[in-house]
């Protein structure tokens, strides 16, 4: 019996490290893809992000965290003025999602292009880059701020159990109108299900969510 057991955890490991390698590999053939297509699209935004608020940068770096409490810098197109994490302790009593996340509608801190740029999920894009080093995957739980993790319980920290996504279940199935909650709910459902082909569900799905603009601020 022991033998038994130790034969069908030895072929799980195997599944698992079979489709970590093909995830990898997905992962980068598409991320480069996508930058290539649309490198004209970012130097558009990044001039458009200029002339919305000349005193910032283009691209925004944040700490999050990852794979087994991993820290490393996500970034994004700046969607925010230049001062926006100064100003975020004066409107977290404006929280509009229960638990450890932030979410607004009508943030004064997003900029005129930075609320189109959020609406079609444009400004995740630069994390492509975080994908090829390896830190995020296209498909997973979102990285969270190093704040929010501090509010963790045990069992939210296990959605920190994977690389983390650009897009996930999460995203495909409500994005902002879902509580912190279900979120975790979902991230905890795609871990216990991992296979190539949810990843590509969810990715197939993502574009529509993407088109639509719904439910994304």
């Amino acid at each position: 019996m022991e033998v038994e057991k130790g034969k069908t955890k030895q072929l799980a490991s195997v599944g698992l490290l079979e489709y970590e390698v093909l995830k990898r590999f997905l992962d980068i053939i598409l991320a480069i893809t996508i930058l290539i297509i649309l490198s004209p699209l970012f130097i558009v935004i990044a001039v458009l992000i200029k002339l919305d608020d000349p005193y910032g940068k283009v691209f925004f770096k944040q700490i999050r965290v990852g794979k087994d409490l991993e820290e490393f810098e996500m970034y994004k197109f700046r969607s925010m003025y230049s001062d926006a994490e100064d100003r975020l302790a004066t409107l977290l009593k404006h929280n509009e999602i229960d638990g450890a996340m932030f979410k607004m509608q009508g943030d004064p801190r997003v900029t005129r292009i930075g609320s189109f740029i959020r609406k079609y999920s444009i400004d995740e894009l630069p994390q492509l880059v975080n994908v090829l080093t390896g830190e995020m995957s296209l498909i997973g739980p979102r990285p969270p701020l190093v704040r929010e993790v501090q509010e963790y319980t045990s069992y939210d920290k296990k959605r920190l159990n994977v690389i983390p996504g650009i897009s996930g279940l999460w995203q495909v199935s409500g994005r902002n109108s879902l509580s912190f909650k279900e979120m975790v709910e979902l991230d905890l459902e795609y871990i216990n299900n991992l296979s190539l082909m949810l990843d590509i569900t969810i990715i197939l799905k993502t574009v529509v969510v993407v088109i639509k603009g719904t439910d994304a601020y």
